[in-house]
């Protein structure tokens, strides 16, 4: 475990390697976090003034949502899921033709997500159903049954861990691109999982620490009575945990680039490591 444990954290440096070496790759999580922004307004605030109205008329909704409300939320979690999958891919295709040396921008990336973007919108679809069957599931049953079916989203969440670069690099349906990334997943689930959770981790931490220093910059700057600085040291705030999560999930991002690269061609680049990839996925005798 040791050993796999510092073969991913090894992938993890090396994908900041990437990341250094072209920062325009933060831009599509930027963007993705901005659109999602833009879509939760667009369906929660009149979603939350039809359920204010409805308690002032005296509606209580005791046996869950009613289903117009669930169409409504279907249609948040498709449109919402499309623009987090459409700027995935893009970070997935620009950062694989990184990998491969290739000459890369944003508008590169950005191109093979449009021209992905049916294939998207159908994993879109799946997502969303899943997402709200499971969100049906978990208002239906007690404590274990969430537990249970909180597992059961975690296992999808690991079995579709490379559908994104599956989507951005091969002419695939979404199904297909599910089906691809089960397979490769018998090949990477260590590093899937540990990988990833080395990249949460690490942010973790550093989040902890953030909001630490967070507490106290804003805390200094009530004790001065100043509102100039408390606006100032709210934005620094802002600015710096929003920094922090956009190297966050452009890392995750380009992690699973690299992992579908070596997994499905067999090749290594932006500063990866051929022998810490080959021990990686050394075939199971």
């Amino acid at each position: 475990m040791a050993g796999k444990f510092s073969r991913s954290w090894g992938l993890v440096k090396a994908s900041a390697g990437v990341l250094r070496s072209d920062k325009s790759l933060l831009a599509f999580p930027l963007l993705s976090g901005l659109c999602s922004l833009l879509v939760a307004a667009s369906f929660l605030i009149p979603v939350g003034v039809l359920v204010i109205g409805a308690e002032r008329a005296g509606t209580r909704y005791q046996h869950g949502l009613p289903p117009l409300a669930y169409a409504a939320l279907f249609a948040f979690y498709l449109v919402q899921y499309f623009v987090i999958i459409f700027f995935n891919a893009a970070l997935a295709g620009a950062a694989l033709q990184r990998l491969r040396g290739e000459p890369t921008s944003f508008a590169e990336g950005f191109a093979v997500a449009k021209s992905r973007a049916g294939s998207i919108l159908g994993y879109a679809l799946i997502s969303a159903t899943v997402g709200l069957f499971l969100r049906a599931l978990q208002e239906r049953f007690g404590l274990i049954g969430r537990l249970v079916i909180g597992f059961l989203g975690l296992a999808w969440t690991v079995a579709t861990f490379l559908v994104v670069p599956v989507l951005a690099s091969q002419d695939v349906g979404p199904v297909d691109a599910v089906k691809r990334s089960v397979e490769l997943l018998k090949r990477t689930w260590g590093e899937n999982l540990i990988g990833s959770a080395g990249i949460g981790v690490v942010f973790g931490l550093l989040g902890f620490f953030a909001l630490l220093i967070s507490a106290g910059l804003v805390a200094g700057a009530m004790a001065m009575q100043s509102a100039l600085a408390i606006v100032v040291a709210v934005a620094v705030v802002v600015v710096g945990l929003t920094f922090l999560s956009l190297i966050q999930a452009s890392l995750h991002g380009i992690y699973a680039a690299a992992l579908y690269r070596y997994a499905e061609e067999g090749q290594v680049g932006g500063g990866f490591d051929q022998a810490l990839l080959e021990q990686a996925f050394k075939p199971k005798k």
